[in-house]
């Protein structure tokens, strides 16, 4: 799982190309739908350069969930406003649909509107449960407009809001499930995330799944040195190793490390999911978690 987004928004102020990021449909594609259906009409710079604002923003999102659905451009701009929002915000029937609850979320983050935002989340939690809200909603949510990863991307504001109250939730969530004794001989997780790594949520959406299923985790925490590894490992008899990258911003190639965190951990079995690349080599012992699915199967391979 990678979830990081690179996009340069500033409050109530999107580039054409932030809107190509967070709606996936590209600027040639949206200038050409401006002209011919005159969906919006953005301001402009004095570069002639076109500024969207928050509602343009969530007028797009809409549109381009429409879209990615199946229903023609055409189709679209002969629904009203009022019907593109009913049918891009509201589920239809009893059906689960995850990108519905993605954009709800989305509007309410671009509002900073609180009180919607864990109404939505205790909704999709209710319905669909929490591993899958965290695996179909969450993560893809900060994902799509990069609340949690990016630094000076957007305001302090609209950065920390989702993945300030996604936190909590994870934090709520790992509270309500038995903490399970060691027992020697069976496995003991450690799980961190390496040094200048902060973001925790994959890693506490681990712990969350090994408590589940019953299986002793000790957490080291967020930016942990080896050196700081290494003395959790001994003091707790470790038996398996996790961690998650999510920005790569390790002082070094993740080869490098990948090697390095092996050699001092030569009988141990070694985990990690996010950032990789496909043609690095992995030490024997270093095994990588290429996907969601796979994340989530980890404990059935304890």
């Amino acid at each position: 799982m990678v979830y990081y987004l690179s996009i340069h928004a500033k409050m109530n102020q999107f580039s054409i190309s932030d809107i190509e990021t967070l709606s996936g449909i590209k600027a040639h594609t949206l200038r050409i739908w401006e002209q011919r259906y005159k969906f919006l009409t953005p301001a402009r710079k004095e570069s002639r350069h076109r500024i969207y604002s928050n509602e343009d923003l969530k007028s797009i999102l809409r549109i381009s969930y429409l879209y990615h659905k199946g229903l023609k451009i055409s189709k679209i701009a002969a629904l009203s406003e009022e019907e593109i929002r009913r049918r891009s915000l509201q589920p239809e029937g009893h059906r689960l649909d995850f990108e519905i609850y993605i954009n709800r979320l989305t509007e309410a983050s671009i509002d900073l509107n609180q009180e919607h935002f864990e109404e939505i989340i205790d909704q999709i939690i209710a319905q669909a449960g929490y591993e899958a809200s965290v695996l179909k909603v969450f993560f893809p949510l900060l994902n799509k407009i990069g609340l949690l990863w990016m630094v000076d991307s957007v305001t302090p504001a609209q950065e920390h809001f989702a993945s300030a109250i996604i936190l909590k939730k994870m934090l709520a969530a790992i509270q309500t499930v038995p903490r399970p004794k060691y027992v020697p001989g069976q496995p003991r997780v450690l799980i961190f995330t390496p040094e200048s790594e902060l973001h925790e949520m994959p890693m506490l959406f681990m712990q969350y799944q090994l408590r589940k299923h019953g299986i002793a985790v000790i957490q080291a925490g967020k930016n942990s040195s080896l050196t700081v590894i290494k003395d959790f490992v001994e003091a707790n008899q470790c038996t398996h190793l996790y961690f998650h990258l999510v920005t790569n911003l390790i002082h070094c190639p993740l080869e490098q490390y990948l090697l390095s965190i092996s050699t001092l951990f030569p009988s141990h079995k070694i985990y990690f999911s996010g950032v990789a690349s496909p043609s690095i080599h992995f030490p024997g012992n270093v095994h990588f978690l290429r996907n969601q699915q796979a994340v989530a199967d980890f404990v059935f391979q304890l």
